[in-house]
């Protein structure tokens, strides 16, 4: 089996006295793309969050190529290529579309290969390279989501951690935004896909995690889980 990139045991989080994430474990495999699906409120961004250094952990271990990564800045993390792709985008909206992928970039020096991978983005998101000049900020919704999973992918990551990539946008641009999602993890990066559309993140996956308040309640192969019942009633409204 492919090397365990990345492994969750026992995650407890709370806010305040209140337990959002209740003993959560899961991993991630080289190679793969994992989908943590569940509804508004199951704890999933909570969990990325805890991952990625964000939110403090209560109780459990967070292990990254190996090692104990709990406690850790996201700063340090990214730079280890755990990368994350927020909730919301977090696009720089005053900067271009340019400079919000060198700052994807900002911990590397390899200027010629920087440049050379800002050219891979524009070619998965051509829409990109049309307004590469054009400030984030003025980009409708879907466009910064493209641009903030370019951003991400700057950084080359070695798990790319995306949280609710298809929120809030048109069913056009969630089409595309799915087809971007397998078009990566296609050419070799392993992905954590954390979302609410449960039947389009399960298509994709090699593997799933079902998450209810704040524990993991059912996991498979995709597939398995997409034919699941107790799936299908719950998510997909059958």
């Amino acid at each position: 089996m492919a090397e365990i990139l990345l492994e969750v045991s026992g995650l407890k989080v709370a806010y305040g006295g209140i337990k959002a994430v209740k003993g959560v474990s899961f991993e991630v495999r080289a190679g793969e793309l994992v989908s943590l699906i569940g509804a508004n409120g199951a704890g999933k961004t909570t969990t990325l969050k805890a991952v990625t250094g964000l939110q403090p952990v209560l109780e459990g271990d967070i292990r990254f190529l190996g090692k104990s990564i709990k406690g850790q800045g996201a700063w340090n993390l990214a730079k280890q290529g755990l990368v994350m792709v927020p909730e919301g985008r977090g696009t720089f909206t005053r900067m271009t579309i340019t400079e919000n992928l060198q700052m994807g970039a900002y911990v590397r020096s390899d200027e010629a290969e920087i440049r050379a991978d800002i050219d891979k983005v524009f070619g998965i998101f051509p829409r990109l390279k049309e307004r590469k000049d054009q400030l984030a900020g003025t980009m409708s919704g879907g466009e910064q989501q493209m641009l903030a999973m370019g951003r991400a992918l700057m950084a080359r990551p070695r798990v790319l951690l995306l949280d609710e990539p298809s929120m809030g946008l048109s069913p056009i641009m969630v089409d595309k935004i799915f087809e971007v999602v397998h078009d990566i993890h296609s050419q070799g990066v392993t992905v954590l896909l954390v979302e609410q559309n449960a039947s389009r993140a399960l298509a994709l996956a090699n593997r799933g995690y079902v998450m209810e308040s704040g524990v993991v309640t059912m996991s498979g192969k995709g597939n398995e889980l997409l034919a699941d019942p107790k799936v299908r009633a719950a998510y997909l409204g059958e």
